[in-house]
């Protein structure tokens, strides 16, 4: 059985600002705890953590390329369900880290 590589990887969560509609917010009736994210406008919420320089997203746990685990994955926003392992997005965050290509 092999691992998923995101388990040992964890630098999207540290390389991107996450954005996503109120809507997927707890408060709004999605699923996004409120205390994982900051109001961007009236509109759009962000996830706590990824507009600091150097980003890290509130709900990552563990150590960036050695074992990591999101503490809301059951409850993540879109952006985060729909980033892709192997993408082009995150073959370049694994770059900026020092990671090698998956």
């Amino acid at each position: 059985m092999h691992e998923n590589p995101c388990q040992s990887c964890g630098v999207c969560c540290a390389s991107f600002r996450v954005d996503f509609s109120v809507y997927e917010s707890q408060s709004e009736g999605g699923s996004v705890p409120e205390g994982l994210s900051v109001e961007v406008t009236a509109s759009t919420c962000r996830m706590r953590g990824t507009d600091y320089s150097p980003p890290r997203c509130a709900a990552l746990m563990g150590t960036l390329g050695e074992k990591v685990a999101c503490g809301i994955y059951e409850w993540r926003p879109s952006p985060c369900r729909e980033f892709e392992a192997g993408s082009s997005a995150c073959q370049q965050a694994r770059m900026r880290h020092g990671l090698p290509a998956i």
